[in-house]
């Protein structure tokens, strides 16, 4: 869940879990234009199914904070890059969540939504067997790529 402008950034983490197999939904929404579409969606994710919600956004970045406001499911919080202070504020926005609403918070912009995406997908992993399986080959692939090439100025 993001903005349009944050959507570049979150498209990597959507194309991650479908490289592993897990369903998630994508959807534009703000904490501050969307309010009322955003509580009916966030309130509904848990009985369509839904077991962790990723938000990204930048700027003042309230959304992760709102949803998790909504909802008893994880939220993992994504600061994306502002064209003001390059995300710092995002990530400030995002990280310093009042006592008692917990968003876990990820780096800004495509490495956090990536890690994101594999800690949403390590959290489900918990329940589905086959997502373990689906992670740990993604994670063997990884670790197969930089060992064939140590050497970072091989072709």
């Amino acid at each position: 869940m993001g903005s349009h402008s944050d959507w570049p950034s979150l498209e990597g983490a959507s194309k991650l879990l479908d490289e592993l197999g897990v369903g998630h939904e994508a959807r534009v929404l703000s904490a501050h234009r969307t309010p009322e579409a955003l509580r009916s969606y966030v309130t509904a994710a848990e009985s369509r199914g839904i077991e962790v919600i990723i938000a990204a956004a930048g700027g003042a970045a309230h959304l992760a904070g709102v949803c998790a406001s909504l909802t008893w499911l994880p939220v993992l919080g994504v600061p994306m890059e502002s064209a003001h202070l390059h995300g710092m504020d995002s990530l400030l926005s995002t990280v310093q969540m009042p006592g008692g609403v917990p968003v876990a918070t990820f780096g800004i912009g495509k490495s956090g939504a990536t890690n994101a995406a594999l800690f949403a997908a390590a959290i489900l992993a918990r329940k589905y067997p086959e997502y373990r399986e689906r992670l740990a080959a993604y994670r063997a692939r990884r670790a197969k790529e930089l060992l064939d090439r140590p050497d970072p100025r091989a072709p």
